[in-house]
């Protein structure tokens, strides 16, 4: 009985579905079946444009090893969300991606060469990275590649990968409980849109309800493309009275809050992400309440790095804080500065408390929630 549940897991539902079909006026075509859905009783497939304008980057991604019978639909998705981190960076990047949210991620921090941004990656949250799916914004090396086949990884997706990565994949000698890894080569990143006013070639977030209707949104794009597009966290009071944050960032505190935020896109709300030196330390994921999410965070962090590592790390929050609550949970334990959309009628309580604790606060203007 084990084996036969086993074998579902590795098997393709060997479901076929329509070779294309119209949404909105787009075309699509079928790039392949795929394994199975998001569980393995259900049936799915890999649709692509008929338009290369987006679909050359995950739709035309080259698959250059196989294994598991093929891809599945949360495959598919990690890979679009871990892309969605990594396309933000200029700097070499990493983002580990588990059930469609990460684990962590990381961006080269002075001299860092890849193989220890995606150790840093990694190890934010090493147990839930288990049978995740990595991305890179740079071309994967031989010493990246020993290292992801050192512990255990679904698959593995980047623009390119230097001459011998791939025959790393390969070693089943040296990894062979790492055989079935998938290494994919996806197109340039260049092409997805990141900020407001990038062209999205008329792509639409769709989601399918329980009765076959349908939502369409336009994709979420950014209007912060730097550190100069941060606000300063300002509110009136109910006296009228202006609260201005008292505490300004440093240099190396607004390249770790931009970071936050990017990684934020794709953590499910409500999200909060804790990050110091180029790497996030903690991920809050899903939680229904604002300080749910900080709490979860801290617990992770303090679990997996010791109770110092939240000393001088800096927070994001992909919406408003309705209460100082989550500042307060901050300041117990170091964080030093936050970012977030600003917009609570209780700004200006959570601008005061940043100021008790001596926490810098910068305001987006944009939330950026996330329920894929």
């Amino acid at each position: 009985m084990a084996e036969k549940m086993s074998k579902m897991y590795f098997t393709a539902s060997g479901k076929k579905f329509p070779e294309g079909f119209e949404v909105l006026g787009t075309s699509y075509e079928k790039v392949e079946d795929l394994r199975y859905g998001t569980n393995p009783n259900q049936g799915a497939a890999f649709y692509r444009p008929k338009s290369e304008k987006l679909g050359s980057v995950i739709g035309s991604m080259q698959i250059l090893k196989s294994g598991k019978g093929g891809l599945s639909q949360t495959n598919l998705e990690d890979i679009h969300h871990a892309l969605g981190i990594v396309k933000y960076f200029e700097r070499p990047a990493c983002a580990v991606m588990k059930h469609l949210n990460p684990s962590g991620a990381a961006a080269q921090f002075e001299n860092e060469s890849q193989h220890e941004v995606y150790k840093k990656a990694r190890d934010c949250d090493s147990r839930a990275a288990f049978g995740s799916v990595v991305a890179f914004n740079t071309a994967v090396t031989v010493a990246t590649a020993e290292e992801i086949m050192s512990t255990m990884v679904e698959g593995v997706v980047a623009p390119a990968y230097e001459d011998g990565a791939l025959a790393v994949f390969e070693d089943f000698d040296r990894f062979r409980r790492n055989k079935h890894i998938r290494a994919m080569q996806c197109g340039p990143l260049s092409k997805l849109p990141k900020f407001e006013g990038d062209d999205t070639g008329g792509a639409l977030e769709i989601k399918v309800l329980g009765d076959g209707t349908l939502v369409a949104a336009e994709p979420f794009l950014s209007k912060v493309r730097g550190e100069t597009d941060l606000l300063p966290a300002t509110a009136t009071n109910k006296e009228g009275a202006e609260i201005v944050c008292k505490h300004k960032l440093n240099p190396g505190q607004a390249r770790d809050l931009l970071m936050s935020w990017y990684v934020n896109f794709n953590v499910r709300s409500n999200g909060v992400v804790i990050a110091s030196g180029g790497q996030t330390i903690a991920v809050g994921t899903g939680q229904q309440d604002r300080v749910g999410a900080v709490e979860q965070a801290v617990v992770k962090a303090t679990s997996y790095h010791g109770a110092d590592s939240l000393k001088g790390a800096v927070l994001s929050s992909d919406g408003f804080f309705p209460f100082r609550d989550s500042i307060d949970e901050c300041a117990k334990h170091g964080i030093t500065a936050i970012i977030q959309p600003g917009g609570s009628f209780r700004d200006y309580e959570v601008i005061e408390a940043c100021n008790e604790h001596g926490i810098a606060m910068v305001f987006t203007g944009e939330r950026c929630f996330s329920h894929h």
